[in-house]
Formats: structure tokens, C-alpha cells, sequence
């Protein structure tokens, strides 16, 4: 966890090196294994099992929505933008479509810091194929953002320290 020492202190340094070595026993995917969400500005570490991490952290699924995954997929297919605007309010309704419109720009604004559902979605993604492969399991590691800028979270994958390497040369 080189990457990660000038953001850690010594004491969450050792809490991150406990979990990693407890990572490195499991094998099996489940819903307890950890994920780490570091809040810089309070130097806090918390572990939440990853099958509780969309309480702690919820993504934003805005842009998910049906309304604007269809308006998205005809201007994909060449329609025009009223066009394809005209039958999604046709499949789904005006105000369904308005509702829609107005969750996504509200998150927008608001800021989601980068943690859209299709991050959690590639994190969970990683992490079960890190877990099911050969060899060391790294630790997700998210660096949350500070409240007052609009700066992203950002995704850090721990991995275990390398054993020492002695000289074998006589």
C-alpha cells in the first residue's frame, strides 16, 4: 500500500494491514467481505461488508433510469433529439419522462463525486475477480471526496506487501 502511506497514518495503516491480511484467508465470494471507505478531512477508516456498501455509499442511478437509458439508445440508432424525445414521451409519459430528467439534473448539481451505479457495479465486478483468481486478493480502498469541493472518490486497490527478498549468493 505504497501509493496509499501519505494518506494514511501509522494507526490506519496497520487497521488497513490487519483487514488485508484477513482478505488474503478467504476465497469465496460473499456479501461480508470488506471494502474500506477513508474520509481524509475526519482521518477516519471505516470497513463496511461490501453487501452494505450501497447504504453507506449510495450511487447514483439517475442516469439509469428507463426514461433516459431509451432516449439514449435512439439517439444511438440515429434519431434526432426531438425525435427520439417524442417517443419516450409516447413509451413513458411526459411527466414520467420530466421526473426522470429533473432526478438526473438534481444529482448533477448535488454532485455524485464520480460514484455512479456503474462504478459500484465495476468495483463489485473487480473485486470478485481479484478474489476468485490465483494468488494475492487486494483490498478496495475508497478515498472519498472532500464535502466542500467537488472532487471524486477515488478507488485504490491494496495489495499486500511483497515478501522480503533475501540473498541466496554465498
Amino acid at each position: 500500500m505504497v501509493e496509499l502511506a501519505s494518506l494514511l497514518t501509522p494507526r490506519l495503516q496497520r487497521h488497513a494491514d490487519r483487514l488485508l491480511e484477513e482478505l488474503q484467508a478467504r476465497r469465496c465470494w460473499d456479501g461480508a467481505l470488506p471494502v474500506v471507505l477513508l474520509n481524509r478531512c475526519w482521518l477516519r477508516m471505516q470497513a463496511v461488508p461490501v453487501a452494505e456498501l450501497r447504504r453507506h455509499l449510495p450511487p447514483d442511478c439517475s442516469a439509469e433510469a428507463p426514461e433516459l437509458r431509451r432516449y439514449r439508445q435512439l439517439l444511438e440508432q440515429g434519431c434526432a433529439d426531438l425525435l427520439a424525445q417524442d417517443i419516450c414521451w409516447q413509451e413513458f409519459g411526459r411527466e414520467a419522462c420530466g421526473q426522470a430528467l429533473r432526478r438526473f439534473w438534481q444529482e448533477q448539481e448535488r454532485g455524485n463525486r464520480g460514484w455512479t451505479m456503474a462504478a459500484y457495479l465495476q468495483l463489485l465486478r473487480r473485486y470478485r475477480q481479484y478474489l476468485e483468481a490465483d494468488g494475492a486478493t487486494p483490498l478496495p480502498l475508497l478515498v472519498l471526496g472532500r464535502v466542500d469541493g467537488h472532487e471524486p472518490h477515488h478507488l485504490h486497490w491494496c495489495w499486500p506487501a511483497s515478501p522480503a527478498m533475501r540473498h541466496t549468493c554465498p
